[in-house]
């Protein structure tokens, strides 16, 4: 027999669970607490096998009676039911010891075949949380490279840049006049969306717009 406490402040919720419980017999409902309080107070009777817990308690949040529990009864299975999905409570729910985490509005149809799963060693997860969590845990995507059209001579002028060379030095291996580099350079930079020689170098590995030695 599977013992079950319901730690839930939601009347029509209650019901439901206990609706549902009283259909089976391999599932005893031992215990209801509506407020954090009372269901910190059932902690000192004979421990379940089952807790099911809210995270929006009138006096406090059920993230405590998780940790609580996890301390007073070590091999009782906790699944949180909540109309919460953000992250920030899934990840505190999970951190405390829950087992599982299911949404309030996929779940009352359920509720029976989740307890014994859950009681059986699974861990209950809603889809919507378990997509949540999933992206959590992927790397971000890389961003699209930008398609950076530069002519051969900016190409030449950017490739002297990142070696390093001064505008009379590229003016020189060119032989083009100063301003014509200046001019180059003013382009390489709006192109990249740079202001400085530094920048620029960066971005130039960055996109790998590195000519060829054949070019300069």
């Amino acid at each position: 027999m599977i013992g079950v406490v319901l730690v839930e402040d939601d009347p029509l919720f209650r019901e439901s669970v206990r609706s549902a419980l009283e259909q089976v017999d391999d599932i005893v409902l031992r215990a209801e607490a509506v407020t954090l309080e009372q269901g910190l107070m059932l902690l000192d009777q004979r421990p379940v096998d089952v807790l099911l817990v809210d995270l929006g308690l009138p006096d406090g949040s059920g993230i405590e009676m998780i940790r609580a529990t996890r301390r007073a009864w070590p091999d009782c299975a906790i699944m949180v039911a909540t109309l919460f999905g953000d992250e920030e409570r899934v990840f505190a729910s999970l951190e405390a010891g829950a087992n599982g985490y299911l949404l309030k509005d996929a779940l009352a149809s359920g509720i029976v075949a989740e307890i014994r799963n859950l009681h059986a060693g699974g861990s209950p997860i809603s889809p919507l949380i378990a997509r949540r969590l999933l992206r959590h845990f992927q790397p971000p995507a890389t961003p699209p490279v930008p398609d950076i059209e530069l002519s051969i001579r900016e190409r030449q002028v950017l490739e002297f840049i990142t070696r390093g060379y001064s505008v009379g030095e590229i003016a020189d291996s060119l032989q083009v006049s100063p301003w014509t580099v200046q001019t180059y350079v003013r382009r390489v930079y709006e192109k990249l969306g740079v202001r400085n020689k530094a920048a620029a170098v960066s971005a130039a590995h960055r996109l790998k717009l590195i000519v060829p030695d054949e070019f300069l």
